[in-house]
């Protein structure tokens, strides 16, 4: 299993291939859910970013948490309520988060909120310089 920062390293050299400017959009701006929920946050880009994209968790002062990269793969750490189109969850991500999508289309689920998933979330694309962070959802 990979570690966030080499996961990140990985990121970073994807940055070699750059495809020119890319715009990220990312939806709703501001979210409101209650526990127990299921929230959904998306993310389009102007073209084919081919999965190269990160969903990170920001809480009041503190650094951003990578959640998911490669859209599809959960962080080691992350719960699984954590699920997103397109990526891995990093190790240690729960499972409640969620990935999901491919080419320009990507989108974010937490199921089964819970009062710790306050934050400000948002994705990232690495697949050109430099990688674009659009407005986050909080």
């Amino acid at each position: 299993m990979r570690t966030p920062t080499q996961i990140l390293g990985l990121l970073l050299l994807c940055l070699i291939g750059a495809r020119g400017d890319i715009q990220m959009t990312q939806s709703p701006a501001l979210l409101s859910a209650s526990v127990g929920e299921s929230v959904t946050i998306t993310c389009q880009s102007s073209q084919n970013i081919d999965n190269i994209l990160a969903w990170c968790q920001q809480k009041t002062q503190n650094p951003p948490k990578l959640l998911i990269c490669y859209a599809y793969s959960l962080v080691d750490g992350i719960p699984s309520r954590f699920s997103g189109s397109g990526s891995s969850l990093v190790d240690g991500i729960d499972s409640r988060f969620s990935s999901s999508g491919s080419g320009t289309q990507y989108s974010l689920k937490i199921s089964g909120l819970q009062p710790e998933d306050i934050a400000t979330y948002y994705c990232q694309q690495a697949v050109s310089t430099p990688p674009t962070v659009i407005q986050a959802t909080t």
